[in-house]
């Protein structure tokens, strides 16, 4: 049965059923002890600007309380996907979660080194429709601010790197294989960006998603085999050294005809308060 998934922890996850998504009880794109199917370690002295999203209270100790990735886009300013926020992932209104925070420059979630930061407010986009999908960004104001080289520029509209057939890095800890097999360090694996006819023909409507060209793009393989999956939800996906999107949802993870699909970072800046 073909399943479209966020890709965030148990509990993240949503289901297309014939008219809309509904909250899984299982992974399906982000965050366990996972990582990127198909990819390859990755190191954050290379991609600082890459940083997990943890909640102790709600995801337990086993990886540090990571559910979702994120992404530092401003000194204090963090993206991240709308759904990861969400009632549905987290079981509660997420001004009840008193321990969410990042976990900044560490490749092992329970390693020693990095920092752990306190997450001061969160903003979620008003206009995300989680029955469509769409609009699935939000931003979260740390405590204390991260240093300038942890910081990475947001492609607009019109960036060659939003350009069909670039090549293009997804980042994360979530699942590596799409059947719950977590690891708990961090992954990457590169995908090509796709045009949007490619997009939309995968993802022409009904159980499998609709996929929409204003707010969304699409990223991977014509044979699958390397995309984000569960556990990766908010993570960035980068392209000429810049972040063109944020990992938000698919059917399945790594499947042959149905690429992954991320929020338009291009789009996401006009509905994003100032990062500054």
């Amino acid at each position: 049965m073909s399943r479209t998934v966020f890709r965030a922890l148990p509990g993240v996850f949503a289901l297309a059923a014939a008219t809309a998504l509904i909250p899984l009880g299982s992974p399906a794109r982000a965050a366990e002890d996972g990582i990127v199917v198909g990819g390859q370690p990755a190191h954050v002295k290379d991609s600082p600007w890459m940083v997990a999203l943890s909640s102790r209270s709600r995801f337990g100790n086993a990886r540090a309380g990571q559910f979702c990735g994120a992404v530092v886009v401003a000194p204090k300013k963090v993206l991240t996907a709308a759904h990861c926020l969400s009632r549905e992932a987290l079981g509660v209104d997420v001004g009840s979660v008193r321990d969410l925070r990042i976990i900044s420059g560490r490749d092992t979630l329970l390693g020693t080194g990095g920092q752990e930061i306190a997450v001061r407010e969160t903003w979620t986009n008003p206009g995300f429709d989680p029955a469509t999908n769409t609009g699935d960004l939000a931003v979260l104001t740390l405590a204390d601010a991260l240093p300038a080289k942890s910081v990475i520029p947001m492609a607009e509209s019109g960036d060659p790197a939003y350009t069909p057939g670039t090549d293009a890095v997804v980042y994360g800890w979530g699942d590596t294989t799409g059947n719950g097999d977590y690891a708990s360090s961090l992954r990457s694996a590169k995908v090509n960006v796709l045009s949007d006819a490619t997009c939309a023909q995968a993802y022409p409507g009904g159980r499998n998603g609709t996929y929409d060209a204003s707010s969304m793009l699409c990223a991977g393989e014509p044979l699958g085999g390397y995309d984000a999956c569960q556990g990766d939800s908010g993570g960035p996906l980068v392209a000429h050294g810049r972040l063109i999107g944020l990992v938000s949802w698919g059917n399945g993870c790594a499947r042959a005809g149905y690429p992954g699909v991320y929020t338009r970072i291009s789009a996401a800046i006009g509905w994003m308060p100032k990062t500054g």
